[in-house]
């Protein structure tokens, strides 16, 4: 064989057809024997089967409120790409709702290993997460036969569903089922309030009848906005959430922006005017010094405080309460506690200094209409009831309540388009406990009266809480205030004889429950839902399922409606068709539109409260 061993050599080489194809043949045999092959040298293969891809609309239901729409692309029966909306256009108000990255990255929470597959039985102590995988049969009869015992032995009030917001939004998946199940089998032991707005919640019905403000979209008619600890841009922050509205809207009317925050938060970083740092849990301090200012400079609208309030000074006061015991006596400190709130008393509080909160008080006295609000990080302690209120009642003073370009002081509000909501059938049981109760409820239930633990429907529990349903809820111990007594009182499976949890992933909550159930995620089950916090711009979507169960996951329906079928809860077909087929409003799409459009929107040209006579 002929060897060359330049380019040179190459070039005058006599190379003779015989040799050359010695040469190829020899070289052939050796890469047919080597461990790699060359591109040019593979087979072309037949061409494969395409694969059915798809793409069907569905939404992100975590607890921020902004539901926006997902557009899940799926390949294999698995979502591998996920986009927002891509509908409509940029104008405002019907505009694309465009998911932040939380909802964006859903694919990777539906396609994660470490996802629930199968039904479990706790095989360890409560809390050490020791499980065994069993049967949906096994797993149905033990809370089937649980659930029965206990309604015999103790009642409807031994019976409790959690409070939880991990899936929350959707029609079919959330806790209405549970709910529509117990009130199917005679009712059960409801709470009140909610862990994120129970004291403002509780406070504003006293001053307004309900927690409602004026749209964000408001502020476009504004020229003052103030936010105490109101923080849109990182808890709502989507295309479906406020922070595009409040930039429109300022946009729109070039107001100036006030953040009140312990930390600079999103919402004011590059978009405030003024950031106010504040110590925190003294918010109410500050509005009250903010009030004495306000009053002492005649800053008040003393016509609305005149027609509107009852109580604000001496004149408004009902003829039945004690000398001095309005609002403005408390302010001047003229009531009770004989303590001026002037600038120089909130100062010390709050660690702002007494000139910034006297500037800051002419600038909301002088600004009309001015927009307050607060979020709900004020109201989150111990009387955090008189926090709101005192916050809210600087709208009061200045009669920034149901006008354009105000607001009532509370979180700013929205507008729903609605839809026929799941029915869950009227709770025999009148009983309700505070939802921070249900650990005392557990331990000492029957000791917990109307007086000291509020108690309502009686004058106390005549059973301690035995079963407890817990559907995408971590409130069990992770979310709940004193871990070490709690993790006490449930690992004592003789108070609480059967804990039942609905959910995703095993959880630091899961680890505490009897039975796990493996819960199918919203984008996996067909289901209608309306946005929350959208400002005037109401939509809902219709979700489509975007891949089959996988393993031995289950919708909580279908759960639900198999431990029960003796009661005969109607099919899961039968509620979905109740809901789909009678829109709450006439002007909401019908299924066959929406299942082309995905969702349905209509605006309204305004959002601000109507100011109600008294009372």
């Amino acid at each position: 064989m002929m060897k060359i061993h330049t380019t040179e050599a190459l070039m005058k080489a006599e190379i003779s057809h015989r040799s050359l194809m010695k040469t190829s043949a020899l070289g052939s045999l050796a890469l047919a024997s080597s461990a790699f092959t060359l591109p040019f040298s593979q087979m072309v293969r037949a061409a494969e089967a395409p694969v059915e891809e798809k793409t069907v609309w569905s939404s992100c239901t975590v607890n921020c409120g902004s539901r926006c729409l997902l557009r899940l692309h799926v390949k294999d029966d698995t979502v591998y790409w996920v986009e927002s909306d891509t509908t409509g256009d940029d104008v405002y108000g019907n505009h694309q709702v465009r998911a932040c990255l939380r909802g964006r990255s859903i694919r990777r929470r539906m396609n994660h290993p470490d996802r629930l597959k199968y039904p479990m039985k706790r095989v360890g102590e409560r809390g050490e997460g020791k499980f065994e995988r069993i049967s949906w049969d096994e797993a149905l009869d033990t809370i089937s036969d649980n659930l029965r015992r206990i309604l015999k032995d103790y009642g409807n009030e031994a019976v409790h569903v959690l409070y939880g917001t991990g899936v929350d939004g959707g029609n079919i998946t959330n806790s209405n089922v549970p709910y529509r199940l117990m009130n199917s089998c005679g009712g059960f032991l409801s709470r009140y309030g909610s862990y994120s707005t129970a004291q403002i919640s509780a406070a504003m019905s006293y001053m307004f009848g309900a927690n409602d403000g004026n749209s964000p979209d408001d502020i476009a008619n504004t020229k003052l906005v103030v936010m105490f600890g109101n923080n849109p841009a990182e808890t709502r922050m989507s295309g479906g959430g406020v922070t595009y509205y409040v930039e429109q809207a300022r946009e729109r009317s070039n107001a100036r922006m006030i953040v009140i925050d312990p930390r600079y938060n999103d919402t004011a970083a590059g978009r405030e005017d003024e950031w106010l740092p504040i110590r925190p849990g003294t918010d109410g301090a500050l509005a009250c010094a903010i009030a004495w200012v306000l009053i002492t400079e005649n800053m008040v609208d003393q016509p609305f405080l005149d027609k509107y309030c009852v109580g604000y000074d001496e004149k408004t006061l009902p003829a039945n309460a004690p000398r001095n015991a309005h609002y403005k006596a408390y302010i001047l400190g003229e009531g009770p506690d004989g303590i001026a709130k002037t600038p120089e008393w909130a100062a010390k509080i709050t660690s702002i200094p007494a000139e910034k909160i006297i500037q800051l008080a002419r600038e909301i006295g002088s600004a009309k209409p001015a927009y307050i609000c607060q979020g709900w990080g004020p109201q989150r302690h111990s009387n955090g009831e008189q926090t709101s209120r005192a916050i809210a009642m600087l709208s009061v003073l200045t009669g920034n309540v149901g006008i354009n370009g105000g607001n009532s002081g509370v979180r700013e509000g929205s507008w729903d388009l609605g839809v026929e909501w799941f029915p869950m059938l009227e709770n025999p049981v009148k009983t309700q406990i505070s939802v921070f109760t249900w650990t005392d409820a557990i331990d000492h239930g029957t000791k917990m009266t109307a007086t000291r633990d509020g108690v309502r429907g009686k004058e106390k529990l005549d059973v301690p809480i035995k079963f407890l349903w817990c559907y995408a809820s971590n409130t069990l111990i992770n979310q709940h205030g004193d871990i070490n007594h709690t993790h006490e009182v449930l690992q004592d499976d003789s108070k609480c004889e059967m804990i039942v949890g609905i959910d995703h992933f095993m959880t630091a909550s899961a680890k505490y429950c009897d039975i796990l159930l493996p819960d199918l995620m919203p984008t996996e089950q067909e289901d209608l839902i309306s946005h929350e916090s959208a400002g005037n711009m109401g939509y809902v979507i219709l979700a489509q399922p975007a891949t089959s169960a996988k393993f031995e996951r289950k919708p909580i329906y279908w759960m639900l409606s198999e431990v029960a079928k003796p009661k005969r809860v109607p099919t899961p077909a039968t509620a979905i068709l109740m809901c789909y087929s009678r829109p709450a409003h006439k002007r909401c799409g019908s299924t066959p539109l929406m299942l082309r459009h995905a969702v349905s929107v209509m605006a309204i040209p305004c959002g601000y409260l109507t100011i109600m006579e008294k009372c």
